[in-house]
């Protein structure tokens, strides 16, 4: 790992540990996160992208036990689970039914939270350290297109705003949404 990756890790942890929106890219575009537990984080975010609360976010993980505490595992079949598993580590994010518990602040109007088992080396890494995983919605500013280098989330969120350096995966289009329980498609990758 180079040094400018190896210090903007040290950034970024630490803004996550204060409850701030950081940057990060992921297979396709820099994403933005944030812890899932804060209120406040969300909520800034949220802001930050000018997206309504109830649309609900995606959660971006480095394993499945990571994402075990906002979802109902025991809702899913054995045959549900295993087609799941087979498409990760990788760019499809999966639609299940939340827990109880889940906070409104992730899941917005739905019972149902979209997650996905990243295969980005750093987004990995970043969730190991961080010991959970993060939200995740593309990092852009409502209207403008999803930011693909560390300089475009800069431009467009300021020159202090912390972003975890280093390069998106080579899709062109975001993660394809499935819903767990039917297996349809919900949106293209």
């Amino acid at each position: 790992m180079n040094k400018e990756v190896n210090d903007s890790f040290s950034t970024v942890l630490a803004a996550l540990q204060k409850q701030q929106v950081i940057a990060y890219p992921t297979e396709a575009v820099f994403g933005l996160g944030c812890d899932p537990d804060s209120e406040s984080a969300v909520e800034a975010l949220l802001a930050l992208k000018k997206r309504p609360k109830d649309k609900g976010l995606i959660l971006i993980a480095d394993n499945y036990e990571q994402l075990l505490p906002y979802i109902d595992d025991s809702s899913l079949t054995g045959q549900q689970r295993q087609t799941i598993h087979s498409s990760w580590p990788g760019p499809v994010t999966w639609v299940m039914p939340a827990r109880a518990s889940t906070p409104d602040w992730l899941t917005g109007r739905f019972s149902s939270l979209a997650v996905r088992v990243t295969d980005h080396p750093l987004v990995k890494e970043l969730c190991q350290k961080f010991g959970k995983p993060l939200v995740s919605t593309s990092a852009n500013l409502n209207g403008q297109p999803p930011c693909r280098v560390a300089e475009e989330v800069r431009q467009q969120f300021g020159k202090n705003f912390p972003v975890l350096a280093g390069q998106v995966g080579g899709r062109e289009n975001p993660s394809e949404i499935r819903d767990a329980l039917t297996g349809n498609l919900i949106r293209q990758g």
